[in-house]
């Protein structure tokens, strides 16, 4: 039987890996899972929600890491990974110091490397900082590219890459398909709430007190909506959430969610704040509105095609957007009305037929 390396250390990543490895058995592969611990507390909790195997776990994570310090632990742990179980692919998911650094490794094991929700751009190096950076050092060393639109194949094409691109949606849209089976709809009354996540790195600071302060203005305007937000736990964010955000009774901040959990809120919601890259692909899949927190996206698809708006970190923007959605409600159905362009709920199938093939 044929080994699949699955290697990942975040949330999004085992979010997006989960339904491949549950689908494994289905194509004859033997998964073999390696957790980083890029992060720990925020991980676990999906590992054991997805029931996942963990066959491995480096336990990177220290207090005050820095990118140098992932980097170079999860280079030197993965040797002795490659060593024991000779695996005969790595898989690699999306844009994290793990994603390249366990990429890396299976570059100097001579693995062959297939990189997940490959082909992601946004050309500016600096912004999602280091994500960009990951994901375009991750394509020159993969060998079998999994994309999950074509704008993310043409994207490979344009620097020189054509060989092996096999456009398979986004695996997130398998993993909210599975999970809204098991979610009961439940009524809002009069009470609708705006759901929030921001968490990127280049966000830290200014751009958080804009965001924050234009979530102020929204619930002060309209006094019918509340916010209900899952607090990242990196330090920064905390104590600028809490500071702007903290004293308002009808602003919830909360610990991070279990993903069923998060997944039954943005079900519930009237529309979604995020920074997030996995929230523009999930929230199209209920006909959720996303105003999109960053000054630009490496996932077009969903601005190009009307399920998303990139309002970018200014207050005014924000508000802007936010209050059209809320008062006209034309505007708001017309988001509902788009098919999801991340996919059909089904990528796991497809990758591990492509694999099957190769």
């Amino acid at each position: 039987m044929k080994k699949i390396l699955f290697c990942f250390g975040t949330r999004p990543e085992t979010i997006k890996m989960a339904p491949i490895i549950k689908e494994c058995p289905k194509h004859g592969f033997e998964p073999i899972v390696c957790l980083t611990g890029q992060h720990r507390e925020m991980l676990l909790p999906f590992v054991e929600l997805f029931d996942l195997p963990v066959h491995e776990n480096l336990d990177v994570m220290t207090e005050g890491q820095g990118l140098y310090q992932i980097t170079s632990s999860v280079i030197q742990g993965m040797e002795k990974i490659f060593k024991k179980y000779n695996p005969d692919v790595t898989l690699v998911q999306g844009d994290t110091t793990t994603t390249f650094s366990c990429g890396l490794g299976s570059f100097y094991a001579k693995v062959p490397v297939g990189h997940v929700e490959a082909g992601l751009r946004t050309n500016n190096l600096m912004s999602p900082f280091p994500e960009e950076g990951n994901r375009q050092m991750t394509s020159r060393i993969t060998t079998y590219h999994f994309v999950p639109t074509e704008v993310s194949k043409a994207n490979l094409e344009r620097e020189g890459i054509t060989e092996n691109i096999f456009i398979t949606g986004n695996t997130s849209v398998d993993s909210i398909r599975l999970t809204l089976d098991k979610i009961p709809t439940e009524e809002s009354g009069d009470m609708k709430t705006i759901l929030m996540t921001c968490h990127r790195r280049e966000n830290f600071g200014k751009p958080h007190e804009e965001i924050f302060s234009a979530v102020l203005d929204l619930v002060e305007k309209h006094k019918n909506y509340k916010v209900k937000f899952p607090v990242h736990l990196n330090p920064l964010v905390k104590e600028t959430a809490h500071r702007i955000l903290g004293n308002h009774d009808r602003i919830d901040l909360v610990e991070p969610m279990d993903y069923i959990t998060f997944v039954k809120e943005m079900r519930n919601c009237d529309f979604i704040l995020s920074d997030s890259g996995g929230v523009q692909e999930e929230a199209p899949y209920i006909g959720k509105p996303v105003l999109v927190l960053r000054e630009n996206t490496e996932r077009p698809e969903g601005v190009d095609a009307g399920t998303s708006v990139l309002v970018g970190t200014s207050r005014e923007k924000i508000t802007e957007v936010a209050n059209r959605l809320i008062e006209d409600r034309n505007y708001y159905r017309s988001f509902q009305e788009i098919r999801n362009p991340y996919g059909d709920g089904f990528a796991s199938k497809k990758i591990l037929t492509a694999l099957e093939k190769l």
